[in-house]
């Protein structure tokens, strides 16, 4: 559909016009990405692997509820899921509820356009196909579209990620492409100029609808729901094997032994169909109790806990967190590609001085002084061949560059020699700028790259200010020296004659620029390679300048000595990328497509990948990395595609988002230590006890208080661990490393066994049964018993809680768990003086209180002593 008539440029689209390109072409709102409501949001994290576990067992037990009346389990189970499952939508589904309320404050703005005849102030979604919209400065540009008339100054840099202004100016017959210098992009700002454009496309077929659609997709799991199905599998298998193996000692205790329980109600006879039918059933539920309570139900609702709280913490950090997930990501990851610019540099260019091919650099004073002539040349054209200008006392428009230029000669004025003829704004392709002035007869100023303009240069200025022969080889050395320090170059040359930018030029000087290392980003770039992570760094700077900064901050090592630039990067195939990407430090001239591929071959290599970026054109590495770290000041289709928002553009702070994400993994696997011990010690006193005598040496509504400590209040006491700097010293976890590892089977089984040991002694044996008074029921020492249980459990949450021998190390910066202890401690003893038949309990006396409590105390030298073994022997790392 084409409206380009010389009518519709002067009047604009008629209302027939406008409803016609809104039926052909649609509106110029952007399909949102599908939200799932709350509700699916809830079914979708009923998929959690572990979750999908307790189900089967919630079933399985509803089965057999009326059965065996275990209805505490039950409820427990039922509980947990939605305690869990609603913790994780509501965090999952604020966070998106948010960000739509942020995209919609980022769009809700109009702009002029012309329809019959008339300008109107229309809303962004209004727009459609063939508007005529007039654009003039800090405006921002609605849709794709081409300039009919005027010229303007953008910034593209969110779209294309290069932070320089573009000239836009009329021209037929080009692509809608950011190059082309007619075509204007959405989601770009107008910097200057007045102009009018006509809309190509809207919506969803902009460039940054195609890359909005790009972002939508699903990613690979992340390495923490990847462990969770690994210790769903793990927990079954040990949970049927369980089951078999006490479903087979109680068929054989009541079909062969016959001690004359009070299940076996009938004596051994095979014949009697009944009884064997009741004696399998019997088998089989006790079984699937033992699948049951194998299952960590606390699981789930602790991981949201966890991840819930420390991103409230990681927000006074700088790091905010769009996706839950992200943050455990990052703690898993062993590859971050960084940009520099803003990242590990304070993102402001200055000049850092002058030189010629006869003079070292020198401070513009110094070089003012011994080059009068030059320095005047230089100010001119900082002044004119530029697209920044000044506004008072600040300097505004331009790229970083020009604004740096023309910020090192406002205080020396403005030149009065010669007026403006003619400007070429700086072009990618020719990477120069131009601008003829009417000093000295007329000259044509040029700036740009080395590599464009020193072939050309055939003089420099002397002191005197007359040509003299262009030493090349010198000035090409202090060159080198400079850009080998991270001193980017730029030059300043003439020609004499007005449109002169293609003639022989003369040196006016070099121009030494600087954006400065950030003071912290030595130190951060060495605790992320002491947290065995690999940093690589992409940058738009030449090879030899990306080298200089990246052996200033630690990036370029002996172990890690690569730099290549995008050419090199585009000869190798993805199988040598892969082979040198172990020893790749940085990868200079970059383009967009490169963060990608880095991206994709990492991730192919079995890495977790953290990509960091700002830019539209950054939103797909972004997207497909394990964790993308958008900046603060970036776009907001880069923040709508990042998993973490780092609010101060920082790299320490994507130190401290990896150091909460260790944290926090470390804390899942504490508490699973913690809720699998405390299970394996339930399941063994309550299965044995009867084969001792003791019919329910817990009760049921006991175990219910016991299974609140465990999975709500543990839950809560190891989601407040804080993170420690020890942290940063560990290497990397593997992407598809069980959560389960050596260790924690290690101290789950030997702790537990030992907690079972100590349980059965203080039920049978004299040493401790001697110590209370006699009653037929044994009342005296049951209720000490549920004492020395939950003592018992209590302490073993100090011995989870740490892998050293010193159980109080860090317990100061856990405040909750400092309340939750002592807490649990003094309820329990309400419950022995106050419980009465409900919790079947009777007040004891001190000394029998006091035994309860020390024989708890024992776990602490038992744990003491398998650590002890456990370093002498194994030396593997923890947790």
């Amino acid at each position: 559909m084409n409206h380009t008539t010389q009518d519709t440029k002067k009047q604009g689209l008629t209302e027939d016009q406008v409803a016609r390109a809104r039926r052909e072409h649609g509106t110029n709102a952007m399909t949102p990405p599908k939200r799932a409501g709350f509700f699916s949001h809830f079914v979708k994290n009923l998929g959690d692997p572990v979750v999908k576990i307790l189900l089967a067992a919630l079933v399985l037990n509803l089965l057999f509820v009326f059965r065996t009346a275990d209805w505490v389990e039950t409820a427990g189970i039922a509980i947990s899921v939605f305690l869990a499952t609603f913790i994780s939508t509501v965090s999952e589904y604020g966070s998106e509820r948010a960000f739509a309320r942020l995209n919609e404050e980022t769009e809700n703005y109009s702009c002029r356009v012309r329809r019959s005849g008339r300008v109107l102030s229309l809303p962004l979604s209004e727009i459609v196909v063939g508007d005529i919209v007039l654009l003039s400065s800090g405006d921002r540009i609605p849709a794709d579209g081409f300039l009919l008339s005027g010229s303007l100054k953008v910034d593209q840099m969110a779209m294309t990620g290069e932070s320089r202004e573009v000239e836009k100016r009329p021209r037929h017959g080009e692509k809608l492409l950011p190059s082309s210098t007619s075509a204007v992009l959405r989601g770009c700002s107008v910097l200057s100029g007045d102009a009018e454009m006509q809309v190509a496309t809207v919506g969803d077929a902009t460039i940054i609808g195609g890359i909005s659609r790009e972002i939508t997709l699903d990613t690979r799991e992340s390495p923490l729901k990847l462990r969770l199905g690994k210790l769903a599998k793990q927990i079954s298998r040990l949970g049927y094997a369980a089951a078999i193996l006490v479903g087979l000692a109680y068929l054989f205790n009541a079909i062969v032994l016959d001690h004359g329980m009070r299940w076996e109600v009938i004596s051994l006879r095979l014949t009697d169909v009944r009884f064997l039918l009741t004696t399998l059933l019997d088998a089989f539920t006790l079984g699937l109790t033992i699948v049951v309570v194998a299952v960590p139900e606390g699981l789930p609702l602790m991981i949201a806990v966890v991840l819930s709280s420390n991103i409230k913490k990681m927000v006074r950090d700088m790091v905010l967190v769009r996706k839950p997930v992200g943050i455990e990501s990052a703690g898993s990851m062993n590859v971050l590609f960084t940009d520099k610019t803003g990242t590990l540099t304070e993102g402001s260019i200055s000049v850092f001085g002058l030189f010629t091919d006869r003079e070292d650099t020198k401070n513009l004073d110094t070089f003012r002084r011994s080059y009068p002539q030059a320095f005047s040349l230089y100010r001119l054209s900082a002044h004119h061949n530029t697209s920044a200008a000044l506004s008072g006392a600040d300097v505004i428009g331009g790229n970083a560059t020009e604004r740096a230029l023309l910020s090192s000669v406002s205080a020396y004025g403005i030149d009065k020699i010669g007026q403006l003829i003619k400007k070429m704004p700086f072009d990618s392709v020719r990477k120069c700028s131009s601008a003829s002035v009417s000093a000295d007869g007329g000259i044509t100023l040029v700036k740009g790259a080395p590599e464009r303009l020193l072939g050309r240069i055939q003089f420099s200025l002397g002191r005197d200010g007359q040509k003299i022969p262009f030493d090349r080889s010198a000035f090409s050395a202090r060159m080198n020296h400079l850009t080998r320090s991270g001193i980017r170059v730029i030059l300043i040359a003439f020609a004499e004659g007005i449109g002169k930018e293609d003639e022989a030029l003369t040196l006016v000087c070099g121009v030494a620029l600087r954006d400065k290392l950030r003071a912290e980003a030595r130190a951060s770039v060495a605790s992320l390679l002491e947290a065995g992570i690999h940093v690589v760094m992409i940058t738009g700077d030449n090879v030899d300048t990306a080298k200089s900064i990246g052996e200033a901050c630690g990036i370029v090592t002996k172990e890690t000595p690569l730099c290549i630039d995008s050419d090199d990067l585009a000869t190798m195939t993805d199988g040598r990328l892969a082979e040198i990407l172990p020893t790749l430090a940085v990868v200079a001239r970059a383009l967009p497509g490169d963060k990608s591929r880095l991206v994709r071959v990492a991730q192919e290599m079995g890495l977790v990948c953290g990509m960091t970026g700002d830019g539209i054109n950054d939103a797909p590495a972004l997207k497909r990395a394990d964790v993308g770290f958008a900046m603060g000041n970036g776009s907001q289709v880069a923040k709508q595609a990042g998993d973490i928002i780092i609010l101060d553009n920082n790299l320490s702070s994507i130190v401290r988002a990896v150091l909460y994400g260790r944290n926090i993994f470390k804390s899942i696997r504490k508490f699973i230590v913690l809720q699998l011990t405390m299970n394996l010690s339930a399941v063994g006193v309550s299965m044995i006890g009867p084969f001792i005598g003791i019919d329910a040496p817990v009760t049921v509504v006991q175990m219910l208080w016991v299974n609140i400590i465990m999975d709500t209040l543990g839950g809560l006491a190891f989601a407040g661990e804080a993170p420690l700097p020890s942290c940063m010293k560990e290497p990397p976890k593997r992407r598809d490393e069980p959560i389960l590892n050596g260790y924690m089977v290690n101290q789950i089984v030997l702790l537990g066994a030992f907690t079972i040991g100590l349980s059965l002694a203080f039920l049978k044996h004299p040493v401790f049964t001697s110590r209370f008074r006699y009653a037929t029921d044994d009342i005296y020492l049951l209720t000490a018993f549920f004492a020395f249980f939950i003592f018992a459990g209590v302490f073993n949450c100090f011995n989870a809680r740490t892998d050293r021998l010193k159980l109080l190390s860090g317990l100061s910066k856990n405040r909750p768990f400092l309340i939750i202890m002592p807490a649990i401690a003094v309820i329990q003893i309400i419950f022995v003086y106050l419980g009465g038949s409900v919790l079947r309990t009777v007040p004891l006396l001190s000394e029998e209180l006091k035994t309860a409590l020390l024989s708890a105390l024992l776990v602490f030298p038992a744990e003491a002593l398998r650590k002890l073994l456990w370093r002498w022997f194994v030396k593997k790392p923890k947790y």
